[in-house]
């Protein structure tokens, strides 16, 4: 086994599911001035600051400034469904009593923390920044100036990859203006990114919202697949709220807000079953077939749910796949579950060699120590432990199992 870390042998895990939690200033930094008024600005009250995006306050991260925040892993009782009877579940939420640490905003710093929790790379995504695409949906030029501008601030602060490999970062790429995205890509390719981060939702525009299988998009799916970069889908504010809003709850995504919890059943995990099955069943993989695609922090109960559906499809309707459906999402599609979900039955869905590990480090509701990720692995034997833990990353990365070279 190869040493993305380095040149020597390694065995170390890859965590494909990190994040750094953002200064107030990673979207405007480098935002082109036309857009101040249009993109995320932060207001301060003199003691607290609240987001303000387009013309309206967001609340998808209601701490911004992220001072404090909470401790890692302190919900994972709550999130597990195993809070013992008796147990004040709003106490479950601890504060971290000191300035935030520095390993959330420096990539020196958390190559440290990374070598200490026993991990040969992490791969982060945003925090804030899951939110940001939703709120400026109706003005797709901000959109674009906005994305562009943090993922400047992405390079600058934590580089997409450097020659360690120890930390990784996923640009933020928005299919909204097909010409722009495409440019966007060619320059973070060019900056040395070895995945792009993309919302599970379908994509906004002027006209309408559109499929991620529309062909429009069909430039951006090709320059990934010829560099062999994954798309990363995280789990974020998808929009899809507005179901709940149909049955008369709230449509803005306030994670940590008192909320109606019919919202949770009906919204779930729907975004990222709805947009596999747009890339699937729109061809997208029949088009592109060397392109990756990975599902981060979004569980993996809507995999079988999919198989089945695409499986019922094939059926009633031959004409309308290339080939099995079925196939293309154990081919081209990896999961990184909730390390609670019934990765057994996931294994039987879509393949082993299919399942990726994250921790969700440093949330409050991931895991406190990433390794204990290993803990619910004990249906599996060393072999598979050994794919879920590293070689699945590898793979879905593009490194080479014969050399550290990056592909």
């Amino acid at each position: 086994m190869t040493d993305l870390a380095g040149e020597q042998p390694d065995d170390r895990p890859i965590d494909l599911d990190n994040h750094y939690y953002e200064p107030l200033d990673a979207f405007t930094r480098h935002l082109d001035r036309a857009f101040r008024r249009r993109g995320v600005r932060m207001v301060s009250d003199g003691g607290h600051y609240t987001a303000v995006i387009g013309d309206r306050v967001n609340r998808f991260i209601p701490n911004p400034a992220f001072d404090p925040i909470i401790v890692p892993g302190c919900l994972d009782l709550l999130f597990r469904g195993q809070v013992p009877d008796g147990v004040d579940r709003s106490g479950l939420m601890q504060v971290e009593r000191q300035e935030l640490r520095p390993e959330y905003r420096q990539r020196a710093a958390r190559v440290e923390v990374i070598e200490r929790q026993g991990l040969a790379t992490a791969v982060l995504f945003p925090t804030f920044g899951c939110g940001v695409e939703q709120a400026l949906r109706e003005d797709v030029p901000a959109t674009m100036a906005s994305l562009h501008a943090f993922n400047r601030w992405l390079d600058e602060d934590w580089g997409f990859d450097r020659p360690d490999h120890r930390v990784l970062t996923a640009p933020m790429i928005s299919l909204a203006d097909p010409g722009a995205a495409a440019a966007e890509v060619d320059e973070v390719l060019a900056g040395g990114a070895r995945l792009v981060h993309m919302r599970p939702a379908p994509v906004p525009g002027a006209t309408g919202p559109r499929s991620l299988g529309d062909r429009a998009h069909d430039p951006v799916w090709a320059r990934l697949a010829e560099a062999g970069v994954p798309v990363a889908f995280h789990l974020g504010d998808s929009g899809y709220l507005r179901i709940a809003a149909m049955w008369g709850g709230k449509e803005t995504f306030e994670p940590f807000g008192r909320g109606d919890p019919l919202d949770t059943l009906l919204v779930d995990d729907r975004a990222i079953h709805d947009t596999m099955a747009s890339l699937i069943v729109h061809g997208v993989f029949d088009r592109h077939p060397t392109l990756r695609v990975a599902s981060i922090e979004n569980g993996s109960e809507w995999v079988h749910r999919l198989a089945k559906r695409l499986r019922k499809l094939a059926n009633q309707a031959p004409r309308s796949f290339r080939r099995d459906p079925v196939a293309a999402l154990r081919e081209h599609v990896w999961v990184a579950p909730y390390y609670e979900d019934d990765l057994v039955r996931l294994a039987e869905v879509i393949g082993v060699d299919r399942i990726l590990f994250g921790s969700d480090w440093p949330h409050g509701e991931g895991l406190a120590d990433p390794l204990s990720f290993v803990d619910e692995l004990s249906a599996f034997g060393p072999a598979d432990i050994r794919k879920i833990m590293r070689d699945n990353a590898t793979e879905l990365l593009g490194v080479s199992t014969e050399s550290a070279a990056m592909r």
